[in-house]
């Protein structure tokens, strides 16, 4: 039988081992080196938002006076504008006040010079040009296009001529006739004009001829009134 070897101790081993993989002691790191920790990115504290500017103050707007509503009306244009129709827009607006209001501008575009006025048309008001300003619409526009008068305008506008002021009451009693229409159509025409307005209690007015009637006839007043027959007018 053949004898049991010693055992070997640890070391013995552990030489033997180092003799077979190349005969040098191997030799640990004394110390490993600790790897610096991370260090943690620096806490940015978020800006504060600007400050905002205080609002100032909103001033209560006051409402638009009835005069001015009136004027707007006035600049809107379309049918001509009655006291009627502006009441059914402006709360508290009495008769008075729109006549009121009418007058107060007038007074003010004369003051002013503004070229242009309220003038009365068809139981209205409508914003025109002064008569003075119309051959700058002319030559802006092309001159007006020739209109004949047929008789039953020239009869109106005869009577008109040689009587004025004068009412549609007056006018309907020499003709015999309503001339509700042949109005309307001189006032539109601009060759008449309300001059004397409506006393209290009453609903007539009394029309007048203007100055584009002068101007149409080629004379200088009434004095030099023609005896009127068929015309052409401009």
């Amino acid at each position: 039988m053949s004898e049991s070897k010693p055992e070997s101790s640890p070391l013995e081993l552990g030489q033997a081992a180092a003799a077979q993989f190349g005969g040098a002691a191997w030799e640990l790191d004394a110390e490993i080196p600790e790897l610096p920790e991370a260090e943690a990115p620096p806490v940015i504290a978020p800006a504060p938002p600007p400050l905002k500017a205080a609002a100032p103050p909103v001033e209560a707007e006051e409402p638009p006076s009835h005069e001015q509503i009136v004027e707007a009306m006035l600049f809107v244009g379309g049918p001509p504008l009655s006291a009627a129709t502006a009441r059914g827009a402006i709360r508290g607006l009495t008769p008075e006040r729109f006549q009121e209001a009418i007058d107060s501008l007038n007074r003010r575009y004369r003051k002013q010079g503004r070229p242009y006025s309220i003038q009365p048309r068809d139981d209205g008001y409508v914003l025109s040009i002064l008569p003075s300003f119309q051959g700058l619409r002319e030559r802006l526009f092309g001159g007006p296009r020739e209109a004949r008068l047929n008789q039953t305008a020239i009869d109106v506008l005869s009577i008109i001529a040689y009587r004025q002021p004068v009412g549609k009451l007056e006018i309907d009693s020499v003709r015999g006739l309503d001339s509700s229409g042949t109005l309307r159509q001189l006032v539109r025409l601009g060759l008449i004009a309300v001059q004397h307005r409506a006393e209290a209690g009453s609903r007539e007015v009394r029309y007048g001829t203007t100055p584009r009637f002068l101007q149409v006839l080629g004379i200088a007043s009434l004095d030099e009134l023609p005896r009127l027959g068929e015309t052409s007018l401009m």
